[in-house]
């Protein structure tokens, strides 16, 4: 992992390199401001996978999931799968704004650039976007590859271009121009995100173990693997950090999943993530943690310091349905909560470990997808299997141009 430092792009491990790489970072910010002289009403996000979900847990995260209904300037929409309803929302959320000649920007990443739900809805989309605007070219940023098939429409086209590093992967991308762009659009601090990052990264190239919360993390969730508890959830106790559960849910499936080991040796490997919210999920899946097989290993993730703060009224009445309640601060309602499953899990035998986060903001965020990026790294080199790959996703992409080409299977 340290040596990787010294190679740029130049090794699987590249993407710890992303936070350093200030020629990308003045590209990004410089499209930014170009892009946002536009005065957009919406930026659609048009990527699946890698090319999505890093970007919506950061800006969940920072902005809230209820980001599109405050008082903003850009709203983000996200177009993934070719669902036709959520495609037609889409469209019917946009075209009244294009309609009144208002504007509307189109990110289409996708690393390989050929996905084929990201350019199916990346083609419905640039077509809604012709009807309204002439030089339409400019309201669209691609990023991709570079020299990709995509890069290469998008250059034919006079598309703006941002380029993905070779060899970092989709779901080791959210600090490459793949989340920079979206969200410094929407007016993330990018800057302190990758400070973030970057603090915890050095923390996670410590050759000692007991002081490196990576590799630490990786050994315990190896070793309890090993245990048998092959289910490793991700507890969030912050409906805002839902979304860095998908996005963790991804890394870990698409990195340890594996048919085979770095020997070629079949072992049809896997730990399996889940994720629950605190303390939505206790209302629904307690019961299981609590009662059920001694096959989880899970790591709580909490908040000291919410961005607001919320004081019970002091209604005395309302006491004969929950005591202790009235006029006390919501937080202190939700930390009793975590308290309480956490002594409940040690009572149960149910393993655990924890990540307390001081506040949401940009730096805590990137420290905690770096963590878990790097956490995944040491976890494929423990369980000896390439935590960069994903060869099986492939089968079902190949079948799908088959079906789509007309191949007979």
């Amino acid at each position: 992992m340290n040596a990787a430092r010294e190679k740029a792009y130049d090794d699987d491990r590249a993407s710890i390199n992303l936070l350093g790489d200030l020629a990308t970072l003045s590209r990004v910010k410089m499209l930014i401001d170009e892009k946002k002289k536009l005065n957009p009403k919406y930026l659609i996000v048009v990527g699946i996978g890698g090319s999505n979900l890093g970007t919506i847990a950061v800006q969940e995260a920072i902005l809230g999931r209820q980001y599109n209904q405050l008082k903003t300037k850009i709203k983000v929409l996200y177009a993934d799968t070719v669902d036709s309803d959520l495609i037609q929302n889409i469209i019917s959320i946009v075209e009244p704004e294009l309609q009144k000649g208002e504007n509307i920007l189109i990110n289409g990443i996708s690393k390989s650039g050929g996905t084929t739900e990201t350019i199916a809805n990346f083609e419905v989309l640039i077509d809604l976007l012709k009807k309204y605007k002439k030089d339409y070219e400019k309201y669209v940023v691609v990023t991709t590859d570079e020299n990709s098939k995509f890069w290469s429409l998008a250059k034919e086209k006079g598309f703006s271009l941002l380029k993905i590093p070779k060899k970092v992967g989709g779901r080791y991308s959210v600090f490459s121009p793949v989340g920079l762009f979206p969200l410094g659009l929407l007016g993330i601090d990018i800057e302190e995100l990758l400070k973030g990052a970057k603090l915890i990264r050095d923390q996670c190239l410590n050759i000692d173990s007991w002081k490196n919360p990576a590799a630490l993390s990786a050994s315990l969730i190896y070793l309890h693997a090993k245990q048998k508890k092959n289910i490793h959830d991700l507890f969030l106790f912050s409906i805002d950090l839902e979304s860095i559960g998908k996005w963790y849910r991804q890394l870990m499936g698409e990195s340890i999943g594996k048919e085979y080991n770095i020997e070629y040796k079949q072992v049809f490997n896997g730990i399996t993530p889940t994720v629950s919210i605190g303390s939505t999920d206790l209302h629904s899946m307690a019961q299981l943690y609590l009662g059920g097989p001694y096959d989880k290993f899970t790591s709580f993730v909490s908040i000291e310091k919410n961005n607001s703060s919320i004081i019970l009224p002091n209604y005395q009445k309302y006491s004969r349905l929950v005591k202790g309640m009235q006029g006390i601060k919501m937080s202190k309602i939700m930390n009793a909560i975590y308290v309480g499953v956490k002594t409940a899990f040690r009572k149960g035998k149910r393993p655990f470990i924890e990540i307390v986060l001081p506040d949401k903001s940009p730096s805590s965020i990137g420290q905690l997808l770096q963590l878990k990026m790097m956490e995944m790294m040491y976890l494929g080199f423990l369980l000896k299997v390439n935590p960069f790959d994903q060869p099986n996703v492939e089968s079902y992409k190949i079948e799908t141009r088959k079906i789509l080409e007309g191949e007979k299977n």
